[in-house]
């Protein structure tokens, strides 16, 4: 390990905004410092959701949740979950400080390991966050990870994340729009309707309610281009959200060299995020209601 004594990595104020304050290592999770308050927030917000997600979240999610058994007794213990998770599809929890830099954790996601923040938000955090806890990484991310194609995936987009690192900064700003709008804020169809698997709106009680129940955001199908060529807010719920039809063509969608993408890519300008194209197939046209009109990310 390289830090044996975990520290919470926050944003910092500088002239370019919030940025955060990153660490690199990986480091025991604190378990035994955790406070009562600490455990009653996990306990809290994971009974809210676990209420709330069932005929929302795909069954996937909620069957991973069941077999990891993480809720009603506090944080649960990395190395416990361990013991199912890497049983089940290799993958492995490794307890980290914060935000990582991209190369460190797209390596990370392409040896099977999932960074999860040790750190859990206070009380009065409950409803929102600005960078992912450990409600949010392990809660919304993890239980998906028990499920083997999507489990590929994950480790397939950290190994292009890698690759995109190298070609250069475009390069990687498309490879994050595709995260953006599949791991944290995806959707998939399925015979029921659609159904999120999306971590940052499964751990967002606001956000589980709006993304399928507003008129206001789009709902279009998923493109992997169009998905990489399209810009996202990180201030405010998605004005945009794309759709899978399974976790197979997610997984598919990663098999070819995206290098001749991302220069087709680089050649047009992105769309906006509440963007809708002639071309897309749209299950619904936004109302637009509440949007946000400032810059996208």
């Amino acid at each position: 390990m390289e830090n044996a004594t975990p520290r919470r990595v926050e944003h910092q104020q500088t002239d370019r905004g919030y940025v955060p304050v990153y660490a690199t290592g990986v480091v025991e999770q604190p378990w035994d410092s955790y406070s009562a308050t600490d455990h009653e927030v996990w306990n809290t917000l994971y009974a809210r959701q676990c209420e709330l997600l069932p005929g929302r979240a795909c069954q996937e999610f909620l069957d991973g949740l069941e077999r990891f058994g993480m809720g009603g007794h506090g944080i649960p213990k990395f190395s416990e979950l361990n013991k199912v998770l890497t049983a089940a599809t290799g993958w492995q929890i490794v307890a980290v400080e914060g935000l990582l830099p991209d190369e460190v954790f797209f390596d990370h996601l392409a040896n099977r390991r999932f960074p999860v923040s040790w750190w859990i938000r206070k009380p009065d955090q409950l409803d929102y966050l600005s960078e992912p806890d450990l409600f949010h990484d392990l809660f919304g991310h993890v239980p998906l990870l028990l499920n083997p194609v999507f489990a590929d995936y994950m480790q397939a987009y950290g190994r292009g994340g890698m690759k995109a690192f190298g070609i250069g900064p475009e390069a990687l700003m498309n490879l994050t729009r595709l995260y953006w709008y599949t791991v944290e804020f995806g959707l998939i169809n399925t015979p029921d309707g659609l159904r999120i698997y999306g971590a940052g709106i499964v751990s967002s009680k606001g956000e589980s309610i709006y993304c399928l129940d507003s008129a206001a955001p789009n709902r279009i199908g998923f493109g992997l281009e169009r998905v990489m060529s399209t810009r996202y807010r990180i201030d405010t719920y998605q004005q945009t959200y794309f759709v899978i039809e399974s976790f197979e063509q997610l997984f598919d969608a990663t098999r070819p060299d995206f290098t001749p993408i991302y220069q087709r890519l680089a050649a047009s300008a992105p769309h906006a995020a509440g963007d809708v194209l002639d071309s897309d197939r749209v299950f619904n046209v936004g109302t637009r209601e509440g949007w946000a009109t400032n810059a996208d990310t």
